[in-house]
């Protein structure tokens, strides 16, 4: 289920969206009131998604949209407001804004530019998934074509598998990566003796980049593993 972070003063403007996008969209929506309380809760959580009303007390949508984007240079952003004039809009796109509707709308458009910008990201993200083969993991560089781990001059080759494994990790560094993804990306079935194996395998990537304490290959309890590098 995707996360959205709205932030609109209205709150039964904000109520409305909530339940909506919540009950059509299947999304899971937290609603803030105000700009502060927008990015405590975005500091805090993690979204695929934000919507911003542009006029609201303490912070309005476009000084919330550069904090956020200090802090997520990449998380679409949607602005809602009821001025419409062409200065706004460009500011808008200027602050790293993906989309921009004007008050009053259709809740139905809404959720049709979520569902299309939801899209193309994911589009985006697919492409980059299909293509990156070269990873910097702390100090350590890793070709996943080349199934080898490069550290201080010294070349580790990988099996297949453990590359695999290895690249998912790297694409999802600092993130979950589920158990059943893993399986199912590597071995197409997510049955026990291919956990097993795989445990295997993440015992030996570990190993591998065991030199440089600042890379560390976690399990996440009931969930799956995390890939570290601080």
């Amino acid at each position: 289920m995707k996360r959205i972070l709205l932030v609109e003063d209205d709150p039964n403007l904000g109520m409305l969206l909530q339940d909506y996008l919540q009950l059509k969209g299947k999304f899971d929506v937290v609603l803030s009131k105000d700009g502060d309380e927008g990015l405590r809760a975005f500091t805090n959580g993690l979204f695929d998604l934000c919507i911003f009303d542009v006029m609201m007390p303490k912070k309005d949508g476009f000084t919330l949209a550069k904090d956020v984007r200090k802090i997520n240079p990449q998380v679409p952003i949607i602005f809602a407001t009821a001025k419409g004039m062409m200065e706004d809009k460009t500011e808008a796109f200027s602050l790293g804004g993906d989309d921009y509707i004007t008050k009053p709308f259709r809740i139905e458009e809404l959720l049709l530019r979520i569902n299309a910008l939801l899209k193309r990201v994911a589009n985006q993200e697919k492409s980059v998934e299909e293509t990156q083969s070269k990873f910097t993991i702390g100090d350590y560089q890793f070709d996943s074509t080349q199934q080898m781990i490069t550290h201080n001059g010294q070349q580790q080759k990988v099996s297949t598998k453990e590359a695999e494994l290895l690249r998912l990790l790297c694409l999802k560094k600092n993130e979950v990566l589920t158990r059943e993804e893993a399986l199912l990306s590597i071995w197409h079935d997510d049955n026990y003796f291919n956990g097993r194996s795989m445990d295997v395998f993440l015992s030996k990537l570990r190993k591998y980049l065991k030199d440089d304490p600042s890379v560390e290959i976690v399990n996440v309890h009931g969930r799956g593993y995390k890939l570290l590098v601080s």
